[in-house]
């Protein structure tokens, strides 16, 4: 142990979870060390603060769990801790007040995530929070000792326990590079593979669609898959054509099911209803009404309702002789087949899915094989898509590590 009065805890990573964590050790009493890669913290915080800052959603409480997939029960015990109320709770705290927004997300009433970052910052150094910039984590050396790389050198750094809040692989330039995976898997800690999460996928469209469309938004839609269960799946939604494929909020939502898809099957298919507004019979009956002199795509703008990004998906996707056929064309326009060959690199991605799998953790998310070292946010083995989700729980976890670690060394 350390010879000094308090214990001291390193936490590695200045990402939200990272910030949380050390704020919860320091309440607890423990003197926090927090070391970062960069020249700064907080910075993919601060890059989702251009789109407003999405701290979280306001749904009912069990809808939000499900959000969380596969991992929906170990997210909803980090959320026991802090949930959705919690962290606006913890936002006033700061001074920064908040709202629902029409679609159930929350943001800050200014949609700014600086003001929120620095009464942050401040109220950590208050507390005694110590800042080390630009040491990146390479490991650990002889006797559990820290590993870092720092402008001086390298060196060696002890500490009585370790949060490591490395974030995922996702947005690399900003700090998460997931260059962590080698000595935890040196270290003989179980990781899944980080793959891209909240993501685009790419199809194979033609030049014109891509030159003249990318960019276009294609809304409502609605999205019937199978998952890699062969569990059928709808959902309605918005999503935007892309120079490579698609992307988008509604692709984000279902995106963990395409990718197990393509993952077993080499593509996923995405059947898309973009005439939701009409039954089948009704959009027959209304295509099959004398065309006259109307082009096609004037044709399906007005009966149909389609706009123009709608029309040029119908026309890259649909056979000439069924666009002349009304009831096989509204059969087709209910169920546009788009086929994914793969989803989009994980350093574009917006989010990573795998890291750290929460088998080898306990109930206080330390390592079961190395006491002493925590683990919180992006890092950990669980995914959720865009819509305050990802916040939430990073900083759920942050919270139970920070606590946890502060637990375990005053026992």
């Amino acid at each position: 142990m350390n010879p000094t009065k308090f214990p001291r805890l390193a936490i590695i990573g200045g990402g939200p979870a990272g910030l949380m964590a050390a704020e919860a050790a320091c309440a607890a009493g423990v003197a926090v060390d927090l070391y970062d890669a960069k020249g700064s913290v907080g910075r993919k915080f601060l890059l989702a603060g251009k789109g407003g800052l999405n701290l979280t959603h306001g749904e009912p409480r069990a809808a939000f769990v499900e959000r969380y997939g596969a991992r929906r029960e170990d997210v909803a015990r980090w959320l026991d801790t802090f949930d959705a109320d919690a962290l606006r709770g913890w936002a006033a705290g700061l001074g920064v007040e908040t709202f629902v927004g029409s679609s159930g997300r929350v943001f800050p009433r200014d949609l700014k995530a600086a003001p929120l970052l620095r009464g942050w910052l401040r109220r950590l150094r208050e507390s005694g929070v110590t800042f080390h910039m630009n040491h990146r984590w390479l490991g650990w050396q002889a006797h559990s000792a820290l590993h870092f790389a720092t402008p001086q050198g390298q060196q060696a750094v002890s500490a009585d326990a370790v949060v490591l809040a490395l974030g995922g692989a996702s947005w690399p330039q900003l700090g998460s590079d997931g260059a962590w995976v080698t000595p935890l898997q040196q270290a003989g800690i179980d990781i899944a593979p980080l793959q891209p999460a909240n993501c685009g996928f790419e199809i194979n469209w033609s030049e014109h669609l891509s030159s003249r469309f990318a960019g276009a938004p294609l809304k409502p839609v609605v999205a019937h898959w199978v998952d890699g269960r062969g569990v059928s799946h709808s959902r309605q939604g918005e999503f935007v054509l892309s120079e490579y494929g698609i992307e988008g909020s509604l692709i984000y939502a279902i995106g963990a099911g395409l990718r197990e898809q393509i993952a077993a099957q080499g593509e996923a298919t995405v059947l898309l209803d973009i005439v939701p507004g009409y039954t089948r019979a009704v959009l027959a009956e209304r295509l099959a009404a004398p065309r006259g002199k109307h082009s096609i795509g004037d044709w399906l703008r007005r009966r149909a309702g389609l706009d123009h990004a709608k029309c040029a998906l119908a026309f890259e996707l649909i056979e000439k002789a069924t666009l002349a056929d009304p009831q096989a064309l509204a059969a087709r326009l209910k169920s546009l087949p788009l086929r994914l060959r793969a989803p989009r690199p994980v350093a574009e991605a917006i989010s990573t899915a795998g890291g750290v799998r929460l088998e080898v953790l306990d109930e206080q998310l330390m390592l079961r094989d190395r006491p002493g070292v925590f683990c919180a946010g992006e890092m950990l083995d669980w995914e959720a898509p865009t819509g305050g989700y990802l916040l939430t729980a990073s900083l759920a976890s942050g919270l139970l590590a920070g606590r946890g670690a502060a637990s375990w060394l005053q026992r």
